[in-house]
């Protein structure tokens, strides 16, 4: 966007102020340390001119709603409206989590957003041993549809939009919450939300799995498929990069992976016969917001732009709809701490404000207490305020892309770019030209795992010398204790509950009707169909998760994973 003359002129006065105003005070005071970076240790320089976006022609950045879609996706952006904020939320019973999204409707949320426990995340029903002391703990137990009607007792599914975090058993959540529509007489298209659903994420960083990878694939897409056809407002997966970026991966490698993980799925699609211009525009992602402002700012407007170059030019997509990347993101829960939790506000609104000034389509913010337990509602409540303070108080909200054009961000946002690019470069070569066959070997050989292992190991290596500030950590501490008042959950009797709902659940329902809806699962797998319709009958014969999920890993057999070394 400059020419020759130009940059020759800023090059000599850069040069001048360097010498006449720069070096004296450098050499009085000098500066706080020898070496700055982000969170991710990408060096930033002092001071940005147009000469570090030299390169960077007009239709890099465009216009927002247009592509490439650097300055947003959408023309107005929060001048239409704000981003949805999207609290998460889930513990105990199903009572105990419906009475929460009560009180964030009451405060004001937009949108509702589930977490579930472990044993639900992983296909078990609560009575399985290996559910003993996890039931309720860490999210809500859903073990039939009879949870789920019970976890929406008062909610028109119609008027609200879901978000599910979950993967592994994903399809059987999304079948219950179909189900749940079909009670309610809303019609499919109506339904709104988002489901998780990504498990490549599951295989790089999470670690939570059930049947191994090119099954858990195979089942990814039949979501994707019956989603299209069924309830084309319902976003099938989430492609996740906050789970690579809490497992210590850099924000490129997040961004980079995560990427790459979308391509695999479009290309798993367009292998099945879907056409790319159906499917893609429900296709979401979900971020991480860490606290290095700038380079968060830089990463999502990045995203925007490599998804819409690689959608038009590798994948042929035609509609601006399928190229133009929707986001949601979570303010960074690795960088909490349980050493004074109150300073968390304000890593929290930073990350917030990060994710606002990138773009985001809808936010979660964590709650202060979040590294000592589940969240209080006090907590609760300061995290959505947050949130509408940022909206409704900062002005944030009313310039579309604020920062487009700042020297320090378009720079920071090529070079994330670039090296993102690279990345993603190196796993299509991986898979020999495929993407998703790449990241199916980097997988089975360890590829990712090291990676971020790497990535996570350096970042901590620079905690402990204190080259990273962790504000009350390593620096700036108190020997007093600064734990606040937290939420207790009755574990046992969340567990007991529930068992008894899942004994009366198969007291009333017909036996012969759930063998027989199992058995059509079984045969789905067998005869290589799309096995969701098989489903949403079994989850209406109340049959339960842990019965559904058994069927694919008799199926399909588990998965044990392997690190090995890449070629």
């Amino acid at each position: 966007m400059y020419d020759d003359e130009t940059l020759s002129r800023i090059r000599a006065e850069r040069g001048r102020w360097d010498e006449e105003t720069l070096s004296p005070v450098l050499d009085r005071f000098g500066e706080r340390q020898d070496r700055f970076a982000t969170v991710s240790n990408l060096e930033v320089e002092r001071l940005y001119t147009p000469e570090d976006v030299a390169g960077l022609e007009f239709s890099d950045l465009g216009f927002p709603g247009e592509e490439p879609f650097t300055r947003g996706p959408y023309p107005t952006m929060y001048r239409g409206r704000t981003w949805t904020m999207r609290q998460f939320a889930g513990f105990g019973t199903a009572e105990e989590t419906n009475d929460r999204f009560h009180f964030l409707i009451e405060q004001g949320q937009t949108g509702l957003s589930v977490a579930f426990d472990m044993p639900t995340l992983m296909g078990l029903d609560s009575d399985a041993p290996m559910s003993l002391g996890e039931v309720g703990k860490e999210g809500v137990a859903v073990d039939s549809l009879r949870d789920m009607e019970v976890l929406f007792d008062g909610i028109d599914v119609g008027e609200v939009s879901t978000s599910f975090t979950i993967n592994p058993s994903a399809p059987v959540i999304y079948a219950m919450y179909v189900a749940l529509a079909d009670q309610q007489g809303v019609p499919r298209e109506e339904v709104r939300g988002t489901l998780q659903n990504d498990m490549f994420k599951e295989f790089i960083a999470q670690k939570e799995w059930v049947i191994p990878p090119e099954a858990s694939l195979s089942l990814v897409t039949d979501v994707v498929e019956f989603c299209t056809e069924e309830t084309p407002n319902f976003h099938p997966v989430s492609i996740s990069g906050y789970h690579i970026r809490e497992a210590g991966s850099t924000a490129v490698q997040e961004l980079a992976f995560t990427l790459a993980d979308g391509f695999g799925y479009v290309e798993d699609a367009m292998e099945r016969g879907l056409d790319v211009d159906a499917f893609a525009p429900r296709l979401s992602f979900f971020f991480n917001c860490h606290n290095s402002f700038f380079e968060e700012v830089a990463k999502f407007r990045a995203a925007r732009r490599i998804y819409a170059r690689v959608m038009d030019e590798q994948y042929g997509a035609e509609r601006a709809e399928s190229k133009r990347l929707k986001f949601h993101t979570q303010t960074a829960g690795q960088s909490l701490t349980a050493h004074q939790p109150l300073n968390n506000v304000a890593r929290v609104t930073i990350q917030a404000l990060a994710g606002v000034m990138g773009g985001t389509q809808s936010l979660h913010t964590n709650s202060y207490d979040e590294a000592l337990a589940l969240p209080s509602e006090e907590a609760v409540r300061v995290a959505l305020r947050t949130q509408q303070i940022i909206a409704e108080e900062s002005g944030v909200a009313d310039i579309v892309d604020p920062l487009g054009g700042s020297f320090a961000v378009e720079a920071l946002t090529n070079e994330v770019e670039a090296r993102a690019m690279a990345y993603i470069e190196e796993i299509r070569e991986m898979g020999d030209g495929s993407v998703r066959d790449g990241i199916l070997r980097g997988i089975e050989e360890g590829y990712f795992h090291r990676e971020i292992q790497d990535a996570a190991y350096e970042y901590q290596e620079r905690v402990e010398r204190e080259e990273e500030v962790v504000v009350g950590v390593n620096r700036y501490t108190l020997s007093e204790d600064t734990s606040p008042e937290i939420l207790h959950v009755d574990e046992e009797a969340a567990a007991a509950h529930q068992r008894d709902r899942l004994e009366s659940v198969k007291a009333d329902r017909d036996d012969r009707a759930v063998e027989e809806a199992l058995a059509s699962i079984e045969e789905a797998i067998r005869d290589g169909e799309n096995t969701m319709p098989a489903i949403l009958a079994a989850v209406k014969s109340y049959a339960t998760m842990g019965e559904i999920m058994s069927v694919f890993e008799a199926e399909h057999g588990s998965y044990q994973e392997t690190v090995g070394t890449v070629s």
